[in-house]
């Protein structure tokens, strides 16, 4: 198995910019598009929330018509149940934190539609936390690189790749896991000739 520091230079040179997709411009924003991102990608969502932000603040939200909202939200999966998961955090982030994010984990979570995943990536982003956020991108490329098992459910994944990465930017190996899968490592037809761990790549390794 590849040591850390060589996984880690190698996405530095795959993938030098190591960010955030989602386009956000205020805390409560981020955690919206995350929520919105689940069966998503984040290019639909960006183009959803573009409207959204520029119309509508987060009290607005929260005080908008249902079917209002579900308009806007309709180019995405599960439109009808994101809408009603935005009213109810718009509410309660206004209730309960003047309408800031809070850096409490267990708040967050008891929001509708953030989870553990979604909470990692606000967390992250916001604060700097040393998270993990494992998504279907993460999981792929970590179980083709030999660093899960094919068996592994998503939090077993976090826990391996916490534990491997101990000492490294956790926040930055996240997005570059996230875009070597999304442009690189994709699910079909990944690209091995661009990529540089083909010697290590257990999906290669089947193909060759």
């Amino acid at each position: 198995m590849m040591k850390a520091n060589e996984i880690v230079t190698a996405l530095e040179k795959m993938i030098p910019e190591a960010k955030c997709e989602l386009i956000y411009n205020k805390d409560y924003e981020l955690l919206i598009a995350t929520v919105l991102s689940a069966q998503a990608t984040d290019k639909r969502v960006n183009k959803v929330t573009k409207k959204l932000f520029s119309n509508y603040n987060l009290e607005d939200i929260s005080k908008l018509d249902l079917n209002k909202i579900e308009d806007i939200l309709r180019p995405l999966g599960t439109f009808r149940r994101k809408a009603v998961y935005l009213k109810e955090i718009a509410t309660s982030l206004l209730e309960n934190h003047n309408g800031s994010v809070p850096n409490d984990r267990k708040y967050l979570e008891s929001l509708p539609g953030v989870g553990h995943k979604t909470c990692n990536v606000v967390l992250s982003n916001l604060y700097d936390e040393d998270c993990m956020a494992v998504d279907t991108h993460v999981t792929r490329v970590s179980k083709r690189l030999g660093l899960a098992l094919e068996t592994d459910d998503v939090t077993t994944i976090e826990k391996k790749l916490v534990k491997k990465f101990k000492g490294h930017s956790l926040k930055d190996l996240h997005h570059r896991l996230v875009l070597f899968g999304r442009y690189i490592c994709v699910a079909k037809k990944p690209k091995c000739s661009s990529c540089w761990f083909q010697k290590d790549c257990n999906y290669y390794k089947k193909l060759h």
